[in-house]
């Protein structure tokens, strides 16, 4: 946890050592901590001197924790406190019920320093972290001219408090990711979204070994193709013939879901739909949640406007639904010299897309889904030359090109 913010949090919990254990790790931390092991006489405590943040355990007598943090998020003086569950109790079914009651994260027991920091917080902050654990397009280019941005294709994942996880595609990148959720020795519970079959954005499913454990829990989310729905799609690869494991072998629970052009809420978040232009079905997603907005809008061919192909109605109805997004991850395939003869491939050009970008008043624009034969030094070359036509503009757009690895904050 950084230092350079001092939180008060008051620590409602009956068993005497996670109070020791929490108020040390907060402490240390130089945060100001009091404690209570009674729920009832830590109400009106909590009422009157307004932490920062509130951490519960939810095995109580008198009143669990779930009680206490509704009883608590009922209040209007404490709107501004965050309300952390910490309990040995890792079911999805008590995750998905504290944040039905209010709560705003949740911790499950045992409780390790290296972790614990940086999950409360996250939870303070309430941030929105996005992660990229794939860049790249088509097929996966590892090699020494792929050393700085990464070869990998397309995954991406945001992360919120409270253990909120959302995937976006399947690429070789899902599989940096399969890694780094397997070293937190946890239960996972993830929302996937899959902008459309094609192999780079679906190839290392069958790779993504959380997929294996069981007591983990995954919804796809996914346009269907025809007859063949989300279930059939992710299958189809696995299906014996193509891939010696079937989709039975998965270990954790899973759910399917498809998706036309559409508003629904997960966990607290909006996702919208768009169709795009590409190739069978291929959807953008936009995530939204208290204000700040992530658009993934990958394989998508915006035209020329001397082209016959290029249509006003599509690139009107996309700028809006790219609209004032704080991120807006895109489809930037190509060069514009490069460009004409791959026209109809189903991916855009970088002047394209950076008109998208400035039209729509994006905050930060991510070149994304490169293609194969781009190097380092050539996308390098990209980012330079979006960085000096939007400054030409006169735009407030950012841009950037993100590698694997990196994280950004909103």
């Amino acid at each position: 946890m950084k230092g350079d913010s001092a939180w008060s949090f008051c620590v409602v919990d009956d068993d005497h050592f996670i109070i020791e254990l929490v108020s040390r790790f907060l402490e240390q931390a130089g945060h100001s901590v009091w404690t209570s092991t009674s729920s009832t006489s830590a109400f009106d405590e909590i009422v009157a001197r307004r932490p920062t943040c509130v951490i519960l355990d939810i095995m109580m007598p008198e009143l669990d924790g779930l009680e206490l943090c509704a009883r608590l998020r009922a209040v209007p003086e404490l709107s501004g406190t965050k309300l952390l569950i910490c309990s040995s109790k890792a079911y999805e079914f008590d995750k998905q019920r504290a944040r039905e009651l209010g709560a705003d994260g949740y911790i499950a027991k045992p409780i390790s320093h290296d972790t614990f920091l940086n999950e409360v917080e996250a939870v303070i902050r309430d941030r929105i972290n996005v992660r990229f654990w794939g860049v790249h397009g088509t097929l996966p280019v590892p090699g020494p001219h792929t050393v700085r941005y990464g070869g990998n294709t397309s995954c991406v994942s945001l992360n919120l408090s409270g253990e909120r996880m959302f995937i976006f595609d399947a690429g070789s990148g899902i599989r940096e990711l399969s890694g780094h959720l397997m070293a937190q020795r946890k239960r996972i519970a993830a929302n996937i979204f899959i902008s459309h079959p094609h192999w780079d954005h679906i190839n290392a499913l069958p790779f993504f070994a959380p997929l294996y454990v069981p007591g983990n829990q995954f919804d796809f989310y996914g346009a269907a193709h025809g007859s063949l729905g989300m279930r059939d799609l992710v299958a189809a690869q696995m299906n014996g013939v193509y891939f010696p494991i079937t989709m039975r072998e998965f270990g954790a629970r899973l759910a399917f879901h498809d998706l036309r052009e559409e508003t629904l809420t997960i966990s607290g978040v909006e996702i919208s739909t768009m169709l795009l232009s590409h190739p069978g079905y291929c959807l953008g997603y936009r995530a939204s949640y208290r204000g700040r907005s992530v658009c993934y809008v990958t394989d998508n061919e915006l035209y020329l406007p001397t082209m016959p192909a290029y249509s006003v109605h599509y690139v009107n109805r996309l700028i809006e639904f790219v609209r004032g997004a704080d991120l807006l991850i895109t489809d930037t395939s190509f060069n514009d010299d490069a460009y004409p003869a791959k026209m109809n491939w189903g991916h855009s050009s970088v002047s394209q897309v950076l008109d998208l970008a400035h039209r729509g008043e994006v905050k930060t624009l991510c070149l994304f889904h490169h293609e194969p034969d781009q190097t380092d030094d050539d996308i390098d070359r990209k980012l330079d030359f979006a960085t000096q036509s939007l400054a030409k503009r006169k735009s407030q757009t950012k841009v950037m090109a993100p590698a694997e690895g990196d994280s950004l904050f909103l």
